[in-house]
């Protein structure tokens, strides 16, 4: 197997690119994967070498060949100059606002930002001096109408945690980067197969790779792109000085679910926007937040600016009391309760997210909730559903 150039690289289709990416079995001994390297000492041949670091690698929070097999892909995917990895999906979400802010700097985020980001925006960082206001997910380019002097940073998501609100990036960028201020972004949803965020003139791109990354809900992980090397070195000196590093088996287990990732996203994202469809012509719903669906709010934005969607989405309830929604959601038998998602399962949960948004108040009029739609059959899906709302109807 012939190791391509860079430029014959670059002509092949994302989904060989995927397939390639940080592989060269000629540095592994042939075996197709690049093989788990363990290790924190890193010896020298000599003194000499010792003193300037002359080796690929210097220690083993420097990264390791496992973990550069990783960032080939990520940087693959997303385009950047440069990218890191992190523990999980929330310290991707911590560690660029702690690269890129200080005391006395201004950060706008989202209201329907991720919440665990969110606490982190709370509860840590005004204790460093940096102020942070939260904004209306549709406010587009009239963001600029909240810019101080020493705004610095604008977060973004979308679509937004939970009630998926789209946000017009292209507007916000632009009023952005007309004072100099930075976007960041959790692309985690739509991943950058269906949203080229540096594309888009985002200069931080986030991704919980717990989600559709890793695929198979065996591994927590988060990387962090940067759109110019500028920014590429920021981020990179602030991982190396606070010492962050990963497992050698996480990077191989992502690693190992991105070479499928395109094929099972090719896969969710129609079972995802065909049980929303299901679900919004159920005489128990009132409606489905899902911007792949032509009623939503945020679809023209999506349709203009991405290329698919994933399998997660929302619904609300016409009003029933939490005790229906608990017997609907406890006897399921092939949606497991739980917080995460981009699994190969189906997995749902409960939320209300009014007493934790500021910018913004949520209009439910009943109980909300968050679906992710796995690999099984559809029909099953819906079967399970059918029973579950009958359990609903019968506890109202």
């Amino acid at each position: 197997m012939k190791k391509l150039p860079p430029s014959e690289f670059a002509k092949l289709s994302e989904k060989t690119r995927l397939v390639l990416a940080g592989r060269d079995p000629t540095d592994s001994y042939g075996f197709v994967n690049t093989p788990i390297v363990r290790g924190s000492t890193v010896v020298y041949p000599n003194t000499d070498d010792f003193m300037v670091r002359k080796a690929r690698y210097s220690y083993g929070t420097q990264g390791n060949p496992t973990i550069d097999a990783l960032l080939a892909a990520i940087d693959t995917m997303e385009g950047g100059a440069g990218s890191v990895v992190v523990p999980s999906g929330l310290m991707a979400c911590t560690l660029p606002l702690l690269a890129n802010l200080e005391a006395g700097d201004h950060l706008l985020v989202t209201d329907s930002v991720y919440r665990p980001t969110r606490s982190f925006c709370d509860k840590i960082l005004p204790r460093y001096g940096v102020e942070v206001t939260y904004y209306d997910p549709a406010i587009g380019g009239d963001i600029a109408s909240l810019f101080k002097p020493n705004t610095k940073v604008v977060w973004t998501e979308a679509p937004g945690s939970q009630t998926f609100e789209m946000q017009d990036i292209p507007a916000i960028v632009a009023a952005c980067h007309a004072r100099d201020i930075l976007v960041m972004m959790d692309n985690t949803w739509a991943t950058p197969l269906f949203f080229r965020a540096h594309d888009f003139g985002v200069d931080i791109s986030v991704q919980a790779g717990t989600k559709y990354f890793g695929g198979h809900s065996d591994v927590l992980i988060g990387t962090i792109s940067a759109r110019t090397p500028e920014l590429y070195k920021r981020l990179r000196e602030t991982w190396e000085t606070i010492g962050v590093i990963i497992a050698p088996e996480d990077a191989f287990l992502t690693l190992r679910g991105i070479r499928t990732m395109k094929l099972r996203l090719a896969e969710q994202m129609p079972a995802g926007i065909e049980m929303a469809r299901w679900l919004a012509a159920r005489p128990e719903v009132a409606r489905v937040m899902h911007p792949a669906l032509p009623d939503d709010p945020g679809h023209a934005i999506w349709k203009r600016d991405f290329t698919g969607a994933s399998s997660l989405f929302a619904i609300e309830l016409k009003p029933v009391s939490m005790k229906a929604v608990g017997a609907m959601l406890d006897g399921l038998t092939l949606f497991g309760i739980g917080a995460s998602w981009g699994g190969y399962e189906s997995l749902v949960l409960p939320f209300d997210c009014a007493s934790y948004r500021t910018a913004t108040r949520p209009s439910h009029a009943g109980p909300t909730i968050r679906f992710h739609i796995g690999l099984e059959d559809l029909a099953d899906l819906k079967a399970d559903l059918e029973a579950g709302f009958a359990r609903l109807r019968a506890a109202a």
